[in-house]
């Protein structure tokens, strides 16, 4: 009934997709998470907006109706919203980390390369195998290009909250969209929502009085943001239409330069967008 495709998001710029400021979290603008791992995720309505967006610019306000449904609206309650192309949130696969002596590291655990190989496991290959029939890597596992302290056959990282042991390396490509190995390690999935509190881009932003360089009452607040180089995942499903129409929200380009989330105007938000078996 429908057909299986998927898109990888890439960070060209810190991603801040959360609340705003002046909520009640204390002029804190916190980015949505996942209620597991609590790592950073983009919801799939906010992929679905912008695209809509971009196809009423290209195609017409028609086009991206028929794709992405109609806007619920009192007026339309009584017709069928549905849209043909469905998006689910996307999640974070690997998150770069600062790392002396590397200087990044890319980092992931066992649960979140689990939802990579369900999206794309039957689609992906790497060395005539599928990524669904490859074992997903140990907890502590490295890359082989990784660099450390060398000890009784493990290596040791250091970050800003302690010390990293990586008991064994391996060639970590497969787990990767571009297929390119980079200085990598998988954590355990208690650990990765410390390792993802400590890799964030965060930032204190004020609101000037128009006449005076002071601050203007309740206008200092605090945002966070995921890194740029940081690599999502998210699925998508394709209803089987009668119609001879086919999506293609970039044109036919498998991808796009595209701005996500909030705070555009002060540079965050820029990403690659690539879509996958569509």
């Amino acid at each position: 009934m429908y057909k299986k495709a998927f898109g990888i998001i890439e960070t060209l710029a810190p991603l801040h997709v959360g609340a705003t400021a002046g909520e009640e979290s204390g002029n804190l603008n916190l980015i949505f998470r996942d209620q597991f791992t609590q790592t950073g995720i983009i919801p799939g309505s906010s992929i679905r907006g912008r695209l809509r967006s971009e196809m009423r610019l290209s195609d017409g306000e028609d086009a991206a109706r028929y794709w992405y449904g109609h806007e619920a609206t009192s007026e339309q309650s009584d017709k069928n919203n549905e849209s043909i192309v469905k998006f689910e949130y996307a999640s974070l696969l690997w998150l770069p980390v600062f790392c002396p002596g590397q200087p990044i590291v890319w980092v992931s655990s066992p649960r979140l390369l689990q939802r990579y190989q369900r999206i794309a496991g039957d689609t992906v290959q790497f060395q005539g195998k599928f990524l669904k029939d490859l074992e997903i890597p140990a907890p502590y596992t490295g890359s082989t290009n990784l660099k450390g302290r060398q000890s009784a056959g493990q290596k040791t990282l250091f970050f800003n909250l302690g010390f990293l042991t990586v008991n064994h390396t391996t060639d970590l490509s497969p787990w990767f969209p571009s297929q390119k190995q980079q200085p990598a390690v998988i954590v355990d999935d208690s650990d990765i929502s410390m390792i993802h509190d400590m890799a964030l881009y965060r930032q204190s932003r004020v609101r000037l009085k128009p006449d005076r360089k002071v601050v203007d009452g309740g206008g200092f607040f605090n945002l966070e943001a995921l890194p740029e180089g940081t690599i999502l995942v998210f699925p998508i499903a394709i209803k089987n239409d009668q119609s001879d129409k086919t999506w293609q929200p970039f044109n036919g380009t498998p991808s796009i330069d595209i701005y996500l989330g909030g705070l555009e105007s002060i540079g965050l938000g820029h990403c690659e967008l690539t879509l996958k078996g569509v």
